[in-house]
Order: structure tokens, then C-alpha cells, then sequence
């Protein structure tokens, strides 16, 4: 009685600090018209729907408060912020965007934090949770703290006058002391402008153009009314028939939150104008009228064509639990179990299915006539019609499925984060799980790169003088998740470390998919199967600066077109929010990471349905043969 009375109290305690928390921040955005949904996963707005963490029953203090600093920071930004102002000024490359809207939410919370004391305190204690939970204090080194983060930070720290949280100051001193007098200058307009957001849309654009994330935009004081379309990173975004965020050749591929792919050739802007006196002229080819032209693209000689790393010595194969310690592990892995609360059932259902089917096949083959085995009855009539007839025993056939590997592939790129990596890694335990139970072996891998902008591998082609068409300039990062004999008890907490902040990166699909066939033909199963999740083209701005603007998505396509014909591996493609049948043969595109479960599922039934009826075919065949 007393517990049940006691988890009564609590829901109702939960419940109440939900309509709470609803209630001020509709109070603070100045809008009751706004929908208020507590779900598992990060904060996040979509229009006038405000999506917050589902609290726990416990409700503790420390969460209360992080749950408060996220319902304040989503309601700063409906009050204090406009679509049609930001996007006017939005870069095109991913990771300026990513820095770009950084720096925007940082002075909405600055500005509407100004006068209320409380929602400081929120807003303050949510960043210091953030920060430790990051590991920003273990950061030792300037790349392992994503730019979009520092220059966030950075900004805050300038426009409100106080520090950053203790766990973040030893990585930001790296930072500071390589910001530049440009940078520096563009972050005190910041603070100078923070209160009127066209202007400080254009102190942004400095600062990403200082820090050589974009292009620096043309400064005339006679057209500040038309900021919004003659400061945009190239003319090209202004044809009528491309959408007002700056994207190109209709690649809106934006889902649940995560920023829209970007076009090949964008890429191509990193660092462009000073690699070459070459480079500079065909950056300003980006400027002709009917959109943005590729850079870099033109023919290369045979052997300057060629797909190759600059330099290997900095790639990684690397196992999950060597990436952080085993209680981050733990606590990653508990932050996966409570955010995918609600769709372990729905998953769980569909992996039971598969099972169903899976263990069904395995009596639809026997070996018949044999001296030993099972007693087979329906050959007894033969026995007594002629009692010189010997008894017939027949045996079980191993299935086929049994002896089969099955690798899944995860792109672990900065544009899966939140939802999407969430519900991958979520399906990748429920896989392991469930074929691990019907004798099917089962590996989980992820690819992403070290660095961003490119690593060790760069600095080293810099040292080296930037010699034309390097290839490949970014260090890979590929980590194995499960091995295909690990048992999934035993790796099932490394799929939290998808989950961890700063782990995605680029993505080079490419050499990716080579290294998991390799793996793959290095297993004794027959039968092989890689299933590759994916929610974009290759990206890498490192590389894509200084090599043709198809240079990765060529590559890619040469391993698939090598992998499918050889046929030694079944390839399955899943894309998210991305049209990956243009490039696999065996592919399925979706539209919401929600889809991925169900879909993985569907996949691999109807490969194993396949494997059932030419295993069913081919006993029929003995059968008959038998009777004959």
C-alpha cells in the first residue's frame, strides 16, 4: 500500500512540474498558442511545438533545474527570434551553419536572461551541466571541442560579461589564443549589436569569415536594406527557385532538427581562397548567375584522378570502450535506455517477428533414408509390406540462416545527431539481441573521422607545401561497436557511446564500406550480409577544398559497383532522409529516423524469406529425386 501510495504522489508531483514548466514557458515566449509535448531525446523547436526531455518519476533536483534552463532557452527563442531575419544571412556549409545557429541561440538567451535573474540561473546551470557532461574538461586538445561549441561560447562569454563554466575554461584558453585580431573584433560587434538581430546577423558572418568558415560578405552601408540577399555566401542562392535557406539543386534533405545536407560543391568553400591563386579564381566562379558552380571539378589526369589518403598513419580502428571510460560508458548507456522508453516496444514486436520466422525455418528441411537420426514414420508401411526392408531415419537439415554474418554499418556523421543516432543505436541492440538468439552472428560498426575541417592528415600536407590534388586530407576514425563473436551482453553498453557529444564528425562513406567488406570476407559464415545506414552524401570539407567537388561521392560509388559485383556480400542500403538508391542497387529511403526499426526489420525478413523458399526449393528438388 505505502509504495503504491508513494508512486502515485510522485506521478503526480511529475505531473504538476510538467504543467509548470508548460505554463512559463508559454509565459516567457509571449504565446499561449504554443504546443508543449515531453518526449524522450533532446530539446527542440519544430514551428510552435516546443519538444523537452521526459522527466523521470524521481524528478531530482539537479534535473528539475537542467529541465527548467531547456524550457527557458526554447522560450528565448520564440520571443527573440526570427526565422526570416537568420535564414536571410544563413551560410551554406554545414558546419557554419552549425556555428551560425550557435551563435544565435546564444544571444536569444543572453538578451531575454538580461532581466530575469531566474531564467539566468536556469540558463547557467543547464550550460555547466552540459559542459561536464561533454567532457570538455577533459579535453586536452583545440579540435576535440567542435567549433560550433568554442564560438558559441565565446560569444556568450562576450555579450554577457561572465565566464564560461569552470569544466569548459581550459579548452577555450586554446581557443582564445588562436582566434586572430579579426575574430576578436567580430565578437566585440557582437556584444555591441546583440539587441538588434539583422546587424548582428552580419557581425556573425565576420566572425565565421574570420575563422575561415565562410565566405566574407561585401560590406556596403548604402544597401543595409537589402542585407538579407546581397550578403549571402554566394549570388547564386538568390534564384527564385531555391528556398530562403540558402540550399541549392533542391537538396533539402533536413529531418527532425538536423541541418539540411549540403551540396557537393559546397564543400568545396573550406579554406578555398587561400590554398592557391587557382583556387581563389575558381571561388570566384561561384558567383555567376544560376546558382552556385562547382569548384575544382574540371577533368583531372588519369593518374591525378584516382581515389587515395594523402597519408594513412593518423586513421584509427578503434574499439568503443577505448574511446572513454567504462562509467561514461555506463551513464551513456543508461541515457539510451530512458530516451528510447517508448520505442523499444514498438521495435521489440517487429525483432519478435523476425524470430518467429527465423525459428520456423528451421524444420522446413530434413535428410531422409539415413541408418541413424529420428524413427521416420511416414516410411513404416514400406517396413511392413516387406520386413527385409531396413528401418528409415531421417535428421534435421542444418538451416541455412545459421550460417550467416550479418554487419551493420552506421554513419556516425555530425548530421545523424539526436534523433537519428538515438534510434540507430537503439535498432543496433535490438538486432544483436534478437538474431543473436536465432544462432545468426551480428556486427555493429561506426565511421566518422578525428577531426573536423581535417586533422593530422592536413597539417601534414601543409608541411608538405599543399602539393595538388592530395586526396583524402581528414584522419578516420572507424569504431567497432560489437564484434561479430562478442557476445551482445558483453558490448551491449559501448552503443551508448553513440550518444556521446563530439563523436560525430565527417563522414567518408567510401572507405568506410571497404573496411566493413573486408571484415566481412574475413569471417567463415557462407553467407554474408553489410547493411549500411546513412542519412547523406559523403562529406568532408577538408578534403573537398583542395579535390574535385565528386571526389568522395565517385569513390563511394566505385566500392558499392565493386562490392555488388562480386557478389560475395549481400549489400543493403537505409537511408534517412537521403535517396540512397542512387547509388546501391538494394536500397530503401525514409523520410523520419522513427521508420528505422521497422524498416531494418522488413529488410532482412524478406532476405531470409528469400534464403527459406531456395532452401525449401532446393529439398522439394531432393525430395522428388528420392521418390523417382
Amino acid at each position: 500500500m505505502s509504495g503504491s501510495g508513494s508512486g502515485s504522489k510522485d506521478n503526480t508531483r511529475t505531473e504538476e512540474f510538467k504543467r509548470a514548466t508548460a505554463g512559463v514557458l508559454r509565459a516567457i515566449a509571449q504565446n499561449n498558442e504554443v504546443q508543449v509535448a515531453f518526449q524522450p531525446g533532446p530539446s527542440g523547436l519544430a514551428g510552435k511545438r516546443a519538444r523537452l526531455p521526459l522527466p523521470t518519476r524521481a524528478l531530482p533536483a539537479n534535473e528539475m533545474a537542467k529541465l527548467r534552463g531547456a524550457a527557458d532557452s526554447l522560450a528565448l527563442r520564440l520571443r527573440h527570434h526570427d526565422d526570416a531575419v537568420h535564414n536571410a544571412r544563413m551560410p551554406a556549409r554545414r558546419e557554419a551553419k552549425d556555428a551560425y545557429d550557435a551563435i544565435e541561440q546564444a544571444r536569444v538567451e543572453v538578451v531575454g536572461a538580461k532581466f530575469m535573474s531566474g531564467v539566468a540561473n536556469n540558463l547557467r546551470v543547464r550550460l555547466q551541466e552540459e559542459c561536464e557532461a561533454e567532457g570538455f574538461d577533459r579535453m586536452t586538445r583545440k579540435d576535440q571541442l567542435p567549433v560550433h561549441q568554442a564560438l558559441a561560447l565565446l560569444a556568450r562569454e562576450r555579450m554577457s560579461g561572465e565566464p564560461s563554466p569552470p569544466a569548459a575554461q581550459k579548452v577555450l584558453d586554446l581557443w582564445r589564443g588562436t582566434l586572430g585580431e579579426g575574430a576578436d573584433e567580430a565578437l566585440d560587434e557582437l556584444a555591441r549589436t546583440m539587441d538588434d538581430q539583422a546587424t548582428f546577423t552580419r557581425a556573425a558572418r565576420k566572425l565565421l569569415a574570420a575563422m575561415d568558415l565562410a565566405e566574407a560578405e561585401v560590406d556596403s552601408d548604402e544597401n543595409d536594406e537589402n542585407d538579407g540577399e546581397d550578403g549571402g555566401e554566394q549570388s547564386g542562392q538568390q534564384d527564385n527557385s531555391q528556398d530562403s535557406e540558402g540550399q541549392s539543386d533542391s537538396e533539402s534533405e533536413s529531418m527532425l532538427g538536423a541541418q539540411p545536407e549540403e551540396m557537393e560543391g559546397e564543400a568545396a568553400e573550406d579554406e578555398g581562397a587561400e590554398d592557391s591563386e587557382e583556387e581563389a579564381a575558381a571561388a570566384e566562379g561561384d558567383d555567376k548567375p544560376g546558382g552556385p558552380q562547382p569548384r575544382r571539378d574540371k577533368p583531372l589526369a588519369d593518374n591525378e584522378n584516382v581515389y587515395k589518403p594523402y597519408v594513412r598513419a593518423f586513421d584509427e580502428e578503434v574499439d568503443a570502450e577505448d574511446l572513454c571510460d567504462s562509467e561514461e560508458l555506463a551513464r551513456l548507456r543508461q541515457q539510451l535506455d530512458q530516451q528510447l522508453q517508448h520505442l523499444q516496444g514498438v521495435v521489440s514486436k517487429l525483432a519478435n517477428r523476425l524470430q518467429r520466422k527465423l525459428m520456423a525455418q528451421q524444420t522446413r528441411s530434413w535428410d531422409f533414408d539415413l541408418d541413424e537420426g529420428i524413427l521416420d514414420a511416414g516410411r513404416l508401411a514400406r517396413v511392413v509390406t516387406n520386413p527385409l526392408l531396413a528401418l528409415s531415419f531421417k535428421q534435421e537439415r542444418d538451416t541455412d540462416f545459421r550460417d550467416t554474418v550479418v554487419s551493420l554499418l552506421i554513419d556516425n556523421s555530425g548530421s545523424m545527431r539526436g534523433r537519428p543516432i538515438t534510434v540507430a543505436a537503439m535498432c543496433g541492440d535490438i538486432l544483436s539481441r534478437t538474431l543473436e538468439r536465432c544462432g545468426v552472428k551480428v556486427e555493429v560498426l561506426g565511421f566518422t573521422t578525428r577531426a573536423w575541417k581535417g586533422g593530422q592528415a592536413r597539417e601534414r600536407w601543409v608541411a608538405d607545401g599543399k602539393p595538388r590534388n592530395p586526396g583524402r586530407l581528414n584522419d578516420l576514425r572507424h569504431i567497432i561497436y560489437k564484434a561479430a563473436d562478442a557476445p551482445w551482453r558483453r558490448a551491449r553498453k559501448n552503443l551508448g557511446l553513440m550518444l556521446r557529444e563530439g563523436l560525430l564528425k565527417e563522414n567518408i562513406d567510401g572507405e568506410a564500406l571497404q573496411w566493413a567488406y573486408k571484415r566481412l570476407m574475413g569471417r567463415p559464415e557462407h553467407r554474408r550480409i553489410l547493411m549500411v545506414i546513412s542519412d547523406g552524401a559523403p562529406v568532408d570539407d577538408s578534403t573537398l577544398s583542395v579535390n574535385p567537388g565528386n571526389y568522395l561521392e565517385k569513390h563511394l560509388r566505385e566500392v558499392i559497383r565493386e562490392i555488388e559485383n562480386r557478389e560475395a556480400v549481400e549489400l543493403i542500403a537505409i537511408g534517412i532522409g537521403h535517396d540512397v538508391t542512387r547509388y546501391y542497387r538494394r536500397a530503401v529511403t525514409i523520410v523520419d529516423a522513427e521508420e528505422l526499426g521497422g524498416t531494418m526489420m522488413k529488410k532482412l525478413t524478406e532476405l531470409f524469406d528469400e534464403d527459406a523458399a531456395a532452401a525449401w526449393a532446393r529439398a522439394s528438388m531432393e525430395r522428388a529425386s528420392l521418390v523417382a
